[in-house]
């Protein structure tokens, strides 16, 4: 557990967090224009973050009225080319009028200790173009950007014709 700003404090999250970052993740969702693209729920992430045996992890920082102002969710990857894992950090988000506490830097920050102290290779993730706040905010913390790569997806009916061909 980290002390931060204002009495907030970062941690791991635990069991009663998930409507916390559900409610994180909404508005996350709602941020970058998908409003209605959330099906999770507070029992699947239960399921996932602490069920028997977890795929994904998060850390959260809890204000000190118990509320969960900011997120960061995560998994592992591996890097064949380096034979060790890396950080995928799926989502990292600061409630708005929490911004600017250092919230986002200490959730990075909590990521890079965990690549480090674990011998990982690589923290990862993916900003949209047009968010020019975030990228300025991840420019600033050395991120780079791996412009000759993108990332592709296979989702809904196209997943299912894939999954057929097999």
């Amino acid at each position: 557990m980290t002390d931060l700003r204002d009495g907030a404090v970062l941690r791991p999250a635990r069991p009663g967090d998930e409507g916390g970052i559900l409610a994180c993740i909404q508005a996350l969702a709602d941020y970058e224009r998908e409003p209605d693209a959330v099906d999770n729920t507070a029992a699947m992430l239960a399921a996932t973050l602490f069920g028997d045996d977890p795929r994904a992890f998060a850390f959260v920082v809890e204000g000190p009225d118990g509320g969960i102002r900011a997120i960061a969710i995560w998994f592992l990857t591996y890097s064949t080319w380096t034979g060790r894992h890396g950080i995928w950090l799926e989502d990292l988000y600061v409630h708005e009028q929490y911004r600017a506490n250092g919230y986002g830097v200490a959730l990075l920050a909590a990521l890079a200790t965990e690549c480090v102290d674990k011998g990982y290779s690589r923290l990862e993730w993916t900003v949209l173009d047009w968010n020019e706040p975030a990228i300025g905010f991840y420019r600033a913390l050395g991120a780079e950007a791996m412009e000759e790569w993108t990332t592709r997806r296979v989702t809904g009916e196209a997943l299912t014709a894939l999954a057929a061909r097999g």
